[in-house]
């Protein structure tokens, strides 16, 4: 008997939903369909403008509502696509948009959007949302937790693996192969987050296309040193961070002290560099054995920056679908899994990956008033 979940992932690189149907039946993990639904650009710009803290409370507040909306469009079409009944579907996990991430400070806190109370209703399907501030209210910083999924799928007792997922922020997932060894997994910095911002004012394209523009520049050493030098790359796990910490401004502020004349392809170019050398960092910090490297996320097609990090890593790379999992959707995978795990009881978190104090139950249920 199948056991169906939906899992729902809007991430930091701003461009959609990815929605997946997986069956976890006879403790397995197989996807059984998959729909992607881009943001409408008016939807996008706005994202981006709440990201930057140009918005007001009341716009963010509507796009709450808006998301619900949009996520529950997103189930819909899941549904047609797999040809099935939402009385078929457990639940629906959804990690929503996230807007602010601010998990070290005396009031730490993080924020995703998109109304789970509305999703209930208008899909008939329970929702499992809110997952990070649960690990937050124990002293972890609610991220990354897809860690504990690639732990559960991804992990071999005859290689040590590095899941690297390059959304618009880039995570690392180290699963030895040895369990008397610990799992590690943090936020490595920028992945295609900068990227994506610089391509799209300097000539309108949503994301730099096999990094070609990237390719078509020259690294610029005296930039890339002052983007390396900002101290969340220094810091020991657990660590993670956000589009709201590496912004637009961010990036700004350190073009302006540099007063440097660069071209913009080269500036793509070392924001490339950027991202691959912040991964590469962190994959030669997890271990003295060979690992084997697996990405996933949007990053996973950007054939450049993926050279740049096997070249810097001196480790060649696959993507997940050598694992049996497109790297399109391991991420929308991983919150099915997650809602899985919560409404089995079970915890979602590990401690050792957050820094939580316990392991504990993420996220809360919605249920809607009449079922199916």
């Amino acid at each position: 008997m199948q056991e169906l979940y939906i899992g729902l992932m809007s991430g930091t690189s701003l461009d959609g939903i990815d929605a997946v149907i997986a069956d976890f039946s006879g403790n397995t993990s197989k996807l059984v369909c998959s729909h992607y639904q881009p943001y409408p650009q008016p939807v996008r710009q706005k994202i981006q403008q709440i990201c930057n803290g140009n918005a007001s409370i009341q716009s963010v507040a509507e796009m709450d509502t808006v998301l619900g909306k949009l996520y529950a469009e997103a189930v819909s079409d899941l549904l047609k696509e797999g040809s099935l009944d939402r009385k078929e579907i457990k639940a629906i996990g959804n990690h929503g948009q996230t807007i602010c991430h601010h998990p070290v400070q005396p009031n730490p806190y993080t924020l995703q959007i998109g109304d789970p109370n509305l999703l209930t209703e208008l899909t008939g399907i329970p929702v499992v949302a809110d997952f990070r501030r649960r690990d937050i209210s124990v002293g972890g910083q609610g991220a990354p937790l897809v860690p504990a999924f690639h732990q559960a799928i991804f992990h071999s007792s005859t290689e040590s693996r590095a899941i690297i997922n390059i959304g618009g922020i880039a995570n690392i997932s180290y699963l030895p192969s040895s369990k008397e060894k610990q799992i590690v997994g943090f936020d490595c910095g920028p992945g295609n987050t900068l990227m994506d911002f610089w391509i799209e004012t300097h000539s309108g394209k949503t994301y730099d296309h096999n990094g070609d523009w990237a390719r078509s520049g020259n690294i610029n050493q005296p930039l890339l040193e002052l983007l390396l030098a900002d101290p969340f790359f220094a810091l020991s796990p657990p660590k993670s961070t956000g589009t709201d910490y590496f912004s637009p401004q961010w990036l700004e502020n350190r073009l302006n002290s540099l007063a440097l004349q660069i071209t913009d392809e080269d500036i793509q170019a070392t924001l490339t560099e950027l991202t691959a050398h912040s991964i590469s960092a962190a994959v030669k910090a997890l271990s003295s054995e060979k690992v084997h490297l697996y990405a996933c996320g949007g990053g996973a097609k950007n054939s450049y920056l993926m050279e740049r990090i096997d070249h810097l890593s001196g480790n060649p790379s696959k993507t997940t679908e050598s694992l049996s999992v497109h790297p399109d959707w391991v991420e929308a995978m991983a919150f099915a899994w997650l809602a899985r795990q919560t409404v089995n009881g079970l915890p979602g978190n590990l401690p050792e990956v957050t820094g939580a104090n316990q392991p504990v139950i993420l996220g809360g249920i919605y249920n809607p008033y009449k079922r199916g």
